[in-house]
């Protein structure tokens, strides 16, 4: 049970820091538009920053000669994963099947992960790098589909595409560590400038988290005020799906595939992981039902400290934790 236990920590502190970034803006220590500022640091800055350095220090082409295969198991991970939202979103009410579906799909594939991976296998862990170079073609993706989601429904004209969060700093800072990494000079990058990344990569998973409290005491405040109501019932149809579900049906197929290890433990922790922070700015701007999408996180992140711990200690049955 040292596995559910360990999980268990990890997910609590995640939680915990969401926490206090509730109680913070709830107290008026910060005020709620400094969230946009901390925002940008943590997208922009911080974890491009977390990226780089974790890449650098750990990958060397001698060391994950399959690396290449990483982007590969994303892309069947992701026509999965949507195939999977859209065939779910019809057991809740037509008007929220977008908000749904969304929610669904895009996972918090990262913050999650660089708290359980050291706490399971130690940090630094090569186990970082396998989960960047998985995921990093995802900001992209996810900035560039949300808006389809709402293509029916939204009453004003989508957003144009971005090309700054299409080519985001994420993809950016991975493609110059891989090709560094590739054609060998990490050793030449001064350790200053790895320790200034590190240092700065360190504040990514804290600012999203206190940022995800604030963004929950907004939306809670904003909710009370205009009487909107409360969606148990959808909201407990989405638990079922992306906490149980979701992760039950790929551990299944997992089993059955039975690819290494490493690859195994990245696909599992993916399908198990809650909606990301951003759902619910994305549902705004595309004229959605922001309060609905608000719940499913909130609900997702607080059922984790369970579902999370109980998926990795079931995958751990069948996929012994290496020694």
């Amino acid at each position: 049970m040292d596995i559910f236990w360990i999980t268990f920590q990890a997910v609590a502190a995640l939680l915990g820091i969401g926490v206090l970034g509730f109680w913070i803006i709830g107290r008026r220590r910060v005020p709620a538009p400094a969230l946009g500022l901390l925002t940008a640091i943590a997208i922009d800055i911080a974890l491009p920053c977390l990226v780089l350095a974790n890449i650098l220090t750990q990958f060397t082409p001698q060391k994950f000669l399959g690396w290449w295969h990483m982007p590969l198991w994303w892309i069947g991970f992701t026509i999965i994963a949507l195939s999977l939202s859209l065939g779910t979103s019809f057991l809740v009410k037509k008007e929220f099947r977008s908000e749904f579906a969304m929610s669904l799909f895009f996972q918090n594939g990262i913050f999650f992960p660089l708290i359980i991976i050291p706490g399971l296998f130690g940090n630094p862990s090569t186990y970082l790098v396998l989960l960047f170079l998985f995921i990093f073609i995802q900001p992209s993706m996810v900035f560039s589909t949300y808006p389809l989601f709402f293509s029916r429904k939204s009453k004003t004209q989508a957003p144009a595409l971005s090309w700054r969060r299409i080519v985001n700093p994420v993809l950016v800072m991975t493609i110059i560590g891989i090709f560094i990494g590739l054609i060998g000079i990490q050793g030449y990058v001064p350790n200053v400038v790895i320790m200034i990344l590190s240092m700065v990569g360190a504040m990514a998973t804290p600012l999203f988290l206190l940022i995800l409290g604030g963004n929950v005491y907004d939306d809670f405040m904003n909710l009370t005020a205009d009487g909107r109501s409360i969606y148990a019932g959808e909201v407990i149809k989405f638990i079922l799906v992306k906490n149980l579900l979701f992760p039950l049906l790929f551990l299944g197929l997992l089993i059955w595939l039975r690819p290494d290890y490493p690859i195994a433990f990245i696909l599992v922790l993916q399908a198990a992981m809650p909606p990301i922070t951003a759902i619910p700015i994305f549902t705004e701007r595309s004229d959605g039902n922001r309060a609905i999408t608000n719940q499913f996180i909130v609900a997702s992140f607080v059922f984790s400290i369970i579902s999370i711990p109980a998926i990795i200690y079931l995958f751990s049955r069948f996929f012994p934790f290496p020694v």
